[in-house]
């Protein structure tokens, strides 16, 4: 499973004395980085045959810490002309989740992200060798209000990539030296 954070806005909101959690997952068309340098674009279809499946709403991706579910209504998500728009119902009486809910409220925590695998892809190489992906469909397994709204968590393989061989050659050398180079940095910070 992979997993993108996106620097979008959730809202906390109370109605029929219910509190929610609510904001776009994920949002169409725009470019975002990759670690090593290449480009990422969700496409406006990459939802179309997932929404509708068993989906949990997590807090930063921790499977242990569940606070929606689609299945029983308290995650609902729709796709709409902007992105992956979802509302999580916060249980009162867990406090993972009303803790979340206030952090939310407050401001702390502003992300939002999704786990899933892909289903459909493309890509593209321009003259710079940096490296276009279109995710055209993708299997959706969980969203998450989330801590850090980067792609710091984000872990690609090109095994699971399909592309030609050379193609695969070159983005595994690019991401081992933006690897050595991360790494490196951080011993340094160590002394």
């Amino acid at each position: 499973m992979q997993t993108r954070t996106f620097q979008t806005r959730v809202e906390t909101r109370e109605d029929d004395g219910k509190k929610r959690i609510s904001g776009y997952f994920a949002v169409f068309d725009g470019t975002y980085e990759l670690p090593w340098g290449d480009y990422e674009t969700i496409g406006r279809h990459a939802f179309d045959n997932t929404v509708g499946g068993d989906v949990r709403a997590l807090i930063n991706h921790n499977t242990t810490l569940v606070i929606g579910r689609t299945v029983n209504g308290t995650l609902s998500l729709r796709v709409d002309e902007r992105g992956l728009w979802g509302e999580i119902e916060i249980n009162e009486a867990d406090s993972d989740a009303v803790n979340l809910y206030e952090r939310v409220r407050r401001g702390d925590v502003s992300g939002c992200s999704f786990g899933f695998d892909i289903i459909k892809e493309s890509y593209t190489i321009d003259p710079d060798k940096h490296w276009h992906w279109v995710l055209e469909e993708v299997e959706l397994y969980e969203v998450s209000p989330c801590t850090f709204p980067a792609y710091s968590d984000t872990s690609i393989s090109a095994g699971e990539r399909q592309m030609r061989s050379e193609d695969a050659a070159d983005l595994k050398r690019r991401k081992y030296a933006h690897w050595k180079h991360d790494t490196e940095e951080r011993i340094k910070s160590w002394h």
